[in-house]
C-alpha cells in the first residue's frame, strides 16, 4: 500500500538536533524517538524535546507494533540512570520532560523501584520541571503503580494501544485491553491529582465505532488526555502487523472533536502524532501550571 502525500515528512535537523544526539549517546542514555523509529524524532529534538527510555532499551515483550528490541531478559540497569536524567535535564533547562520504558517482567517489581527513582531524581533537582511518564502496566501489579505515583509525576500516560477487538492480534499477550484501563483506573484511585493519558494507533483495522467506544472506556478510566495517531510498520516483515488504511487528516480532526466533546481536557489528533509528540505539551503544561498555581495561592 503506497503512502499518501500527508505522510512525508521533511527533515528538520539542526545543530541543536546534533548537540542532544551526541550528549545522549555520551551518557548512554537511550530515547523511545531512536529506538521506536518514531517519524517526529527530527522535529522535536530540533526544538529540544526528546522522551527517555529507562530501565535499558531491550523490551521483554513482543508486541505486534513496535520496533524497539526484544528478548525475554532486559539488559543490567544503569544504577546512575536517574542522576544522569536529572543531570540532562538541568543541563538544558527543561521545563516538560516525558520518560518511558519497555517493559521489564524479568524484574521482581517490573522495574517500577528504578523508574520512581528516575522520576524523583529529575524532580529533586528540577523543581519546576513537568514530569510526565509513560509507564507500562507492570503486569497488573498495583503495588508497583503506587512506586510510580509515589513518586509524583505530573502526568501518567499508559496506552492502551488500539480497540479491544484487534488488541490481542497487535500486542503482547500479557498486555490486555482490559489490564490496561484498570492500570488507567488505579493511578487515579491511588492519586486523583496526578493527570492520566492515554493513546492509539489507527490504520489497522478498527472501525469508527470501535474507536469511539474505546474513546468511552478511556473517559470511564478517568482519562485526561488522549492521543490518536497512524500507524507505521516498522518493518515489512510477518511479525509486524500490517497497515490496513491510512487515515486521512480529516477523519483524525472528525474524531478529535467527537472526543473533545466527551471530555477530554487535551486531545492530539494527525497521522504523525505519537503518544509522546510534543504538540501536546503546551496545552498539558499550561494546565498543571495554572493548577499549581491556583494550589499555591490563598
Amino acid at each position: 500500500m503506497d503512502k499518501p502525500e500527508w505522510l512525508t515528512i521533511k527533515p528538520a535537523s539542526t545543530e541543536k538536533y546534533s548537540i542532544i544526539k551526541s550528549r545522549i549517546k555520551e551518557l548512554g542514555l537511550h530515547t523511545v524517538c531512536v529506538e521506536a523509529h518514531c517519524p517526529n524524532m527530527s522535529e522535536c529534538w530540533s526544538s529540544g524535546t526528546a522522551t527517555f527510555m529507562v530501565l535499558g532499551d531491550v523490551c521483554t515483550r513482543g508486541c505486534h507494533f513496535c520496533a524497539v528490541s526484544k528478548n525475554q531478559n532486559g539488559i543490567n540497569i544503569d544504577q546512575l540512570e536517574p542522576v544522569k536524567l536529572a543531570q540532562l535535564v538541568k543541563e538544558w533547562k527543561l521545563g516538560y520532560i516525558v520518560v518511558t520504558s519497555v517493559c521489564r517482567d524479568d524484574l521482581e517489581d517490573k522495574g517500577a523501584s528504578h523508574f520512581a527513582k528516575c522520576i524523583q531524581a529529575i524532580k529533586k533537582e528540577n523543581k519546576e520541571t513537568i514530569v510526565e511518564v509513560l509507564i507500562p502496566d507492570f503486569d497488573g501489579d498495583i503495588g508497583a503503580l503506587k512506586k510510580i505515583t509515589d513518586a509524583k509525576p505530573d502526568v501518567i500516560g499508559h496506552n492502551i494501544e488500539t480497540v479491544s477487538r484487534l488488541s490481542p492480534k497487535a500486542r503482547d499477550r500479557r498486555a490486555t485491553y482490559e489490564q490496561s484501563l484498570t492500570v488507567l483506573k488505579n493511578v487515579k484511585t491511588l492519586d486523583k491529582s496526578i493527570y492520566t493519558k492515554s493513546a492509539m494507533m489507527l490504520g489497522i483495522g478498527e472501525t469508527e465505532e470501535e474507536i469511539i467506544k474505546a474513546m468511552a472506556d478511556l473517559r470511564d478510566a478517568g482519562v485526561d488526555f488522549l492521543a490518536m495517531g497512524q500507524y507505521l510498520r516498522p518493518v515489512s516483515t510477518g511479525f509486524f502487523i500490517e497497515v490496513k488504511e491510512y487515515v486521512t487528516p480529516q477523519m483524525f480532526e472528525h474524531l478529535k472533536n467527537i472526543a473533545e466533546n466527551m471530555g477530554f481536557l487535551y486531545v492530539a489528533s494527525g497521522p504523525f502524532v505519537r503518544s509522546s509528540y510534543k504538540a501536546g505539551e503546551f496545552f498539558i503544561k499550561s494546565k498543571i501550571e495554572a493548577r499549581n498555581l491556583s494550589i499555591k495561592v490563598p
